[in-house]
């Protein structure tokens, strides 16, 4: 759901942040004010005078929102991932200034799952960015390499950015080009 509040919020604490669209690591301080322009997959999108900041979910309780809960460490593989679920943790994925899921953009060209002979399947992403410049890519690679590696029975993520064939909104889906009010 794409949530736009015109409330403005106070910061309870400092909190980590990343300015978009260039994904400079920025710290935003106790008693900022911010509007939320986007909650989706788990992070924030805020206003802050004038500038965007992406804000994680282990962050949110600065917002006075849930903390969400991440990629646990160790965790324990147990059988194979199962391709739907892999795709299902994408579409929870999102572009910070796009409220539509990176699956939906077509930002994901493909996704291999590899079973392998110690337990737990291997994946393997290809995936593409709207613009080669943008900043945010590394922190979405990251934000999708943690939640893929949540799925039961994956074993590893490797993200590869590619960008042949260039990125077009005619890769966008149906569903998302309505919800944009494309068509």
């Amino acid at each position: 759901m794409n949530t736009f509040n015109d409330e403005l919020i106070t910061l309870t604490r400092d909190c980590d942040a990343t300015l978009i669209p260039y994904g400079n690591a920025s710290t935003l301080k106790k008693e900022d004010q911010v509007r939320i322009t986007q909650a989706l997959g788990g992070s924030y999108t805020v206003m802050v005078k004038g500038s965007l900041f992406r804000i994680e979910g282990k962050d949110a309780d600065a917002l006075g929102k849930k903390i969400s809960e991440g990629h646990k460490e160790g965790k324990k593989v147990i059988g194979t991932a199962s391709e739907g679920a892999v795709w299902e943790v994408l579409k929870t994925c999102y572009d910070p200034e796009i409220p539509i899921n990176m699956v939906d953009l077509g930002l994901i060209y493909s996704c291999e799952l590899t079973d392998t002979e110690q337990g737990g399947t291997n994946i393997g992403i290809k995936m593409t960015l709207t613009a080669p410049g943008c900043g945010m890519g590394p922190m979405m690679v990251d934000e999708m390499k943690a939640k893929v590696l949540g799925v039961t029975g994956v074993n590893d993520v490797k993200i590869e950015l590619v960008w042949d064939p260039p990125w077009t909104q005619d890769m966008i889906s149906e569903a998302a080009r309505l919800e944009l009010g494309m068509d």
